[in-house]
């Protein structure tokens, strides 16, 4: 093999195989379902978002943390604050799950299955149809507005564009981030990746490369994040040299240090 190789296989590996697509799709079937027969018309709206909805979720094989995010849009006509939400949510798992498989981690309610895990997200809507969800702990503002899916036809935009290489980019990135700490929020890292130039690459190889170089660290990182990526940099230097020298068994070798068989 050799890195190029190496890198497109691991590519693959790290997106969704179809078996278990199916499984998380039913449980997504399963518990919409359920939220419309618990809540009616408590709930405006209710719908999957974030690396699911992009083709970029990682396996649980790969990623223990690796989840889909679901926003539940409450009419809420009394102002209820967003803990209180999130008790109503709580109410609702507790009521279909086993409470050994929830957990809340602020701003959302974490339901914990076999082959996937949700976070449920608790939303309202103002009179212009902008949507707010809780702000993560925060002496200043209870909510934050967002627009849950619109870094979707961004993150395409930009696939489209560089001949379908970003999210498998993305993908291998995101094992990177998380078998180093996940140091990194998946959302911070995608949108980084989305947002940068890649004229001239053509293989995956030349793209991580070209996102390995671009990648730096900002004052705030920790120093542990900071040795990392030094670390990532000096290998993915060292590969680039061994396959200069045709030494392409010792370039594979070399780039596994970064991105492992799993």
């Amino acid at each position: 093999m050799t890195v190029q190789s190496h890198l497109d296989n691991l590519a693959s590996l790290l997106n969704l195989k179809e078996v278990e697509k199916e499984k998380v799709r039913t449980s997504i079937e399963t518990l919409s379902s359920r939220l419309d027969y618990y809540f009616g018309s408590q709930l405006t709206e209710h719908f999957k978002f974030g690396s699911y909805t992009r083709g970029t979720i990682l396996p649980r094989k790969a990623d223990k943390y690796s989840d889909v995010d679901y926003m539940l849009i409450f009419e809420n006509p009394y102002g209820y604050k967003p803990q209180t939400l999130m008790n109503h949510i709580r109410k609702f798992v507790n009521h279909y799950y086993r409470a050994s498989e929830i957990s809340q981690s602020h701003p959302t309610i974490v339901l914990e299955l076999n082959h996937i895990r949700f976070e449920l997200v608790p939303a309202k809507k103002d009179l212009w149809g902008m949507i707010y969800i809780p702000s993560r702990k925060s002496l200043y503002e209870e909510w934050i507005s967002t627009e849950p899916n619109v870094f979707n036809q961004k993150l395409t935009t930009a696939n489209i564009q560089y001949n379908s290489k970003i999210k498998p980019l993305v993908r291998l990135m995101k094992y990177w981030n998380r078998i180093n700490g996940g140091h990194l929020s998946s959302y911070e890292l995608e949108n980084w990746i989305a947002g940068n130039n890649y004229w001239g690459n053509i293989t995956l190889k030349e793209y991580v490369y070209d996102v390995f170089e671009k990648l730096t660290p900002s004052y705030t990182d920790s120093q542990a994040y900071k040795s990392k990526l030094e670390r990532a940099k000096k290998i993915i230097q060292s590969t680039k040299e061994y396959e200069k020298s045709g030494m392409l068994y010792t370039a594979e070798s070399e780039i596994k240090k970064l991105f492992p068989d799993f």
